[in-house]
């Protein structure tokens, strides 16, 4: 490497990797893949902290304690399950920037795909500090529902740049009319309240994240978690008037499959939503159910993106191998 090189590598890291490497699309593909699983694992540790009184294991932040930047061994295990939730927040970080340095190294560049990854890394450098305020907020119960809200955020954000890796910069071609595309968008909302709701029955519930006297929110635990109940038939329905609008109309194969899916994975978390409120919240299943939520909202937004098709061949960009799309196509 040259001098020039050295000081062009300092000055623009990017722009430097990218003109001497051309990822394929299988490995832009997994990079955007890496980043949407790293987002779901950092809902099911947060969850982990949650359901273990882990969540004060770091009294304080950005240290762990005052007098030291990790757990110590006095700290014992809500420490260390504190402090290992922190340390996945940097491999999580090394995800997305593996995804913005495929996205960008991209040939021909692709403006759209790479501001997705640049918006998974604001949205995580926000949530980090958000989850520091979490903290020193004695696990404020409108903070910690906030702090998952932005983590759902992430996982859209992830879910859209995974599918873009798969589609050209074509402007979009829709595949189902606008009466169907409305009905999904009213499915989309609904699964963001039940969502929402989901938040308000963590706040409200047994489960304060600590084990010492922590805020909860100020409603009826039993009132809330039925509303929550509700919503998620609504959005179950919804779901299977979705799937029964597009077989009616011969809809492609590919809004059908994803309706199927979510419905099938709404059934799933429908069995451990009854199942954990019957037995008095057991912990292993609420974190099911966490992941499951996001499991869930990946699937809700997958079938909003099967709406429509992004061609490859207008902008030049190789439509990817048979091999490369096995249980990814529609």
């Amino acid at each position: 490497m040259t001098r020039a090189d050295a000081v062009a590598a300092v000055r623009n890291p990017l722009a430097f990797i990218a003109a001497r490497w051309t990822p394929t699309p299988r490995a832009v593909r997994r990079a955007a893949l890496a980043a949407l699983v790293m987002s779901v694992l950092i809902v099911v540790t947060g969850g982990a902290v949650r359901l273990t009184g882990s969540g004060l294991g770091c009294p304080t932040w950005p240290k762990c304690t005052d007098d030291s930047l990790t757990a110590t061994s006095e700290m014992g295990l809500h420490g260390a399950i504190e402090f290992g939730n922190r340390m996945l927040t940097y491999v999580l970080c090394a995800a997305v920037g593996w995804a913005i340095i495929a996205a960008r190294s991209t040939k021909p560049y692709r403006r759209g795909l790479t501001r997705l990854g640049w918006a998974q890394f604001w949205i995580v450098m926000s949530n980090a500090v958000l989850g520091g305020i979490v903290v020193l907020v004695g696990l404020n119960p409108y903070t910690v529902a906030t702090h998952f809200v932005a983590t759902s955020a992430l996982i859209a954000v992830a879910t859209v740049m995974w599918q873009r890796t798969r589609e050209g910069d074509a402007a979009p071609r829709p595949l189902i009319g606008k009466a169907v595309q409305q009905l999904v968008w009213v499915l989309v909302g609904a699964s963001v309240l039940l969502i929402l709701v989901g938040t308000v029955v963590t706040g409200a519930g047994p489960h304060a994240g600590d084990s010492s006297e922590v805020e909860r929110m100020p409603v009826d635990w039993e009132t809330v978690t039925k509303l929550h109940a509700v919503l998620a038939w609504i959005v179950v329905t919804l779901t299977f008037a979705l799937w029964f609008v597009l077989k009616a109309v011969d809809a492609p194969k590919g809004p059908l499959n994803r309706t199927r899916d979510l419905f099938l994975i709404l059934l799933a978390q429908g069995v451990i939503g009854y199942v954990q409120y019957f037995t008095d919240l057991p912990e292993i299943l609420v974190g099911l159910h966490m992941f499951g939520s996001a499991v869930t909202w990946i699937a809700v937004l997958r079938v909003l993106l099967s709406l429509r098709e992004r061609p490859y061949d207008e902008i030049g960009i190789p439509a990817p191998a048979p091999e490369a799309t096995v249980g990814t196509r529609a």
